[in-house]
């Protein structure tokens, strides 16, 4: 079987990396990076470390708003199809790379394969939202990571080709999570970083999405990430290079307790997640990691698609930018006289397992009728 495979993002070369091995075991893949995340230090770099082929084909489209990115993959992804006349297209998430590669598919008839079918945040302002729900319903196999996003599917009428094989990016966390427990991993990335990381001594944060770029979200958020830092435990942002360059168009500037790092490789930011005293976060793959590792974690939005974190002793909780709650559920989760016992009692206890979803989805491909459901 031919599998065309559509990546463009720094979470679905995750992905990639944790299904790829068992794709090629089984199928012959064409690797397609659209290139959407065009900076080497936020993709470039990951096919390295996770130890992915590197693409047939890619595209270099990066940059410009929703239409344009999307318009430009689409012309560019047709003549692709056509010649490689692949048996199915297998996109990944809910990305502008998503939307195109399922699209194109659709159009020339090919079968599309959704990997994370049926997220829903029930938020049609984000692009994401859009881009998932209509590669939802132009797929033929549907790989759902949770129950609930099965339910999803069935309350909009999608039950063919609709499996629940579990999460690949758990997959892959578990399979490096024994490499970063010792504490002593923070030693190099410290040294790297220039900071004076310690476990329970610092908290980490990302900031990526588009409703978070505008003028007035950047400034508060920014605020919120000012009110938690402290001199004795400031804030690591790992800061998207294109949140850099909103900051900066808009003449913003972040407060004192905020350090600005580079975005980090796979195994660096699963380190400094496991040992920081809680995560800041609008990422809903830092949200999950995070959930798996243990680590109390402040989600930067009103709504989540991953409802499993949330609640019912999950480990996140939606604050959005209200600087108040943060600083409430910080205290609550993290109290500054138990974070650094917490992150090492956190660090050896941590023994994550795989989903088994790769092997599921390669069994649901190859079986053609979706086969290999979850037990």
């Amino acid at each position: 079987m031919r599998i065309l495979s559509v990546v463009g993002t720094r979470p679905q070369l995750i992905k990639a990396a944790a299904l790829q091995p068992v794709l090629r075991r089984f199928c012959e893949e064409i690797f397609v990076d659209t290139g959407q995340h065009y900076d080497e230090a936020m993709a470039g770099t990951f096919f390295a470390e996770l130890g992915l082929a590197r693409p047939d084909h890619t595209l270099g489209i990066g940059g410009g708003g929703h239409g344009e990115q999307t318009g430009r993959m689409l012309i560019a992804l047709e003549p692709l199809l056509r010649d490689a006349a692949p048996d199915a297209v297998l996109v990944y998430g809910d990305t502008n790379s998503t939307l195109a590669g399922a699209l194109s598919a659709a159009k020339l008839g090919i079968p599309v394969a959704h990997v994370e079918a049926g997220l829903r945040s029930f938020d049609r302002r984000m692009p994401e939202e859009l881009n998932r729900v209509v590669a939802d319903h132009l797929s033929r196999w549907l790989f759902a990571p949770t129950a609930a996003a099965v339910a999803n599917l069935a309350a909009e009428g999608i039950t063919a080709g609709v499996v629940d094989v579990g999460d690949l990016m758990l997959d892959l966390a578990a399979r490096v999570s024994a490499e970063i427990r010792d504490p002593a991993t923070l030693k190099p990335i410290a040294e790297k970083l220039r900071l004076p990381l310690a476990p329970g001594r610092y908290l980490f944060a990302t900031v990526h999405r588009a409703e978070n770029r505008d003028p007035i979200a950047m400034a508060g958020w920014s605020a919120l990430l000012g009110a938690v830092a402290r001199p004795d435990r400031p804030v690591v942002l790992a800061l998207h290079p294109g949140t850099r360059a909103a900051l900066e168009a808009a003449g913003l500037t972040l407060p004192a307790g905020v350090a600005v790092v580079a975005p980090q490789g796979y195994r660096t930011s699963l380190a400094l997640q496991l040992h920081s005293a809680a995560v800041l976060t609008d990422s809903g793959g830092v949200q999950r990691e995070s959930a798996w590792l243990g680590v109390p974690c402040l989600v930067l939005r009103t709504t989540t698609e991953w409802v499993e974190t949330i609640g019912g002793g999950g480990s996140a909780v939606l604050v959005g930018l209200d600087r108040q709650a943060a600083m409430r559920e910080l205290s609550a989760r993290a109290p500054l006289a138990r974070t650094v016992e917490q992150a090492v009692d956190r660090a050896a206890r941590i023994q994550l397992t795989g989903s088994g979803a790769a092997e599921r989805i390669v069994a649901g491909l190859t079986a053609g009728t979706g086969a290999g459901d979850r037990n």
